[in-house]
């Protein structure tokens, strides 16, 4: 399945019999699975349908799913009040009889207020469960759409997250180069202190030795080698299968954990300077993983 984002829109439409409906879905970031749902009256298992459809495809994003329902104009069935028609006729019917009035045309008490009633159709329980499982599955078809859509989010996704980890990778490596140049540069800086403080009489061995004490302190190799492991749990994430964001937003934590420590422990400007472009590279890559499942 691969790599899949969190933003999306999905949609699909039905109908049967006199209803017909729209289904849209639409996911944002999230740092859980949340789902809110808006559907027509009458049809309470479409909210169940939907909460279980987004828990079977989704883990993280706060979802939106409507369906927006209409039955044909006209479908409802259609009927006279008789007893409103025999009391318009019942109250006009003195002054027809005295010729103050003319009598009534049809058309003219079919035109009364109340004499026409237009109902609601109502369907028969089968037909309610028949209708409420078609829209059931245009659900299912709007969350497939939506997947699709995050899934194509998420190759966009990879194609950026695994540049910024060879970016890494490569700082990394840089590194690595840079510090094995630390112990001389701390002995020739500790040298040079000593003999400001103590002139000639500074001694070699003790010079060494500070020199060295201060180099343990300072090695970087522990940061290097754990920056070179989490780079390859990153590529080990990317390359796998389901939802890898949370895994991917710890790993980013430890890498900028690492990239601190580097900085703190760095003796040379040059080695700084790399350890600067991992935290701001470390923080790219933090903001791309929030959009990622």
């Amino acid at each position: 399945m691969g790599l899949s984002g969190m933003t999306g829109f999905g949609r699909a439409e039905g109908a049967l019999g006199d209803w017909s409906w729209a289904v849209e879905a639409r996911s944002v970031n999230g740092r859980n699975l949340e789902v809110r749902f808006r559907g027509p009256p009458g049809f309470d298992g479409l909210d169940r349908a939907t909460r279980e459809g987004s828990q079977a495809r989704f883990q993280r994003g706060q979802l939106t799913v409507g369906v927006q329902a209409k039955r044909a104009e006209g479908a409802g069935a259609v009927r006279i009040n008789v007893e409103q028609l025999e009391r318009y006729l019942q109250a006009g019917g003195p002054y027809v009889a005295t010729g103050m009035a003319a009598p009534p045309r049809l058309d003219g008490l079919l035109a009364l207020r109340g004499v026409i009633e237009a109902q609601d159709g109502v369907e028969t329980p089968e037909e309610v469960a028949a209708i409420e499982a078609a829209m059931t599955a245009s659900l299912g078809q709007a969350l497939d759409a939506l997947a699709v859509a995050r899934r194509e989010e998420g190759q966009a996704l990879l194609g950026v997250l695994e540049g910024l980890t060879n970016r890494i990778a490569d700082l990394t490596a840089s590194a690595e180069a840079l510090a094995a140049g630390q112990p001389a540069a701390i002995k020739e800086r500790f040298q040079r202190r000593m003999a400001e403080l103590a002139g000639e009489g500074a001694f070699e061995e003790r010079v060494v030795q500070e020199a060295a004490a201060l180099a343990v302190k300072a090695d970087v190799r522990e940061e290097i080698d754990r920056l070179a492991g989490h780079v390859a749990a990153a590529r080990a994430l990317l390359a796998g299968e389901g939802a890898v964001g949370r895994r991917l937003d710890f790993l980013t934590q430890e890498f900028m954990r690492e990239a601190n420590t580097l900085c703190s422990k760095s003796a040379l400007g040059a080695l700084t300077s790399v350890g600067l472009d991992l935290k701001a590279t470390i923080e790219q890559f933090r903001e791309q993983v929030q959009n990622v499942e």
